[in-house]
């Protein structure tokens, strides 16, 4: 038999060594790539529930940037990793849609900040996810996920989110392990400057 080594290590136990763990928010609106982001970065098989899409959503659910679409999270989802031997992050995704936006005040309880994916085709349904995490308190950083080549510019995304000049913007492509790695690097290196 021809057997292809398992592209994750098999899961496994947080070590003792691990003091100090945070949780993490990756939030965005509906079809962004949140689901994709957890599980380009997280060291175990990443929790997820994602049910198939019906015609009973399809009224609610604006399918133009993402037509393609068959399944749609619907709780959360849930990834690991280890950034040393004594720290962890726990990756929280929260579902994109008005409908689940009573699961946001307990993913958010607790969480350390909040890494905000954007689409830059679909810059203003970026607006309530904003105002949500605002609404908790939490810092955040902007993660423009694009796949395709082209780069949008820094300046015209601050400007049309209308984001303090503090807040850091960052480019990813959230299939990508490194590319979500440097998005997620980003926010921790905010959050840092912010407790400190």
């Amino acid at each position: 038999m021809d057997y292809s080594k398992p592209s994750r290590p098999e899961p496994r136990y947080v070590s003792d060594a691990v003091t100090v763990a945070a949780k993490i928010l990756v939030v965005g609106h509906f079809a962004v790539g949140k689901t994709t982001f957890i599980g380009s970065l997280s060291e175990i098989a990443p929790l997820r529930t994602e049910e198939r899409m019906t015609q009973a959503a399809a009224h609610v659910d604006d399918l133009r940037g993402a037509p393609d679409k068959v399944t749609t999270t619907v709780a959360l989802d849930f990834g690991r990793l280890t950034l040393s031997d004594d720290v962890v992050l726990y990756l929280f995704g929260t579902p994109g849609q008005q409908r689940f936006i009573q699961l946001w005040e307990d993913m958010a309880r607790g969480a350390l900040g909040a890494l905000i994916l954007v689409d830059p085709v679909r810059l203003a349904e970026s607006f309530p996810v904003i105002e949500l995490v605002e609404k908790y308190g939490l810092e955040y950083s902007i993660a423009v996920n694009s796949f395709t080549p082209e780069r949008y510019d820094e300046a015209e995304i601050r400007e049309a989110l209308d984001l303090l000049p503090d807040t850091p913007v960052s480019y990813c492509d959230a299939r990508r392990r490194e590319s979500s790695g440097q998005a997620l690097i980003t926010l921790v290196r905010h959050l840092l400057t912010r407790t400190a």
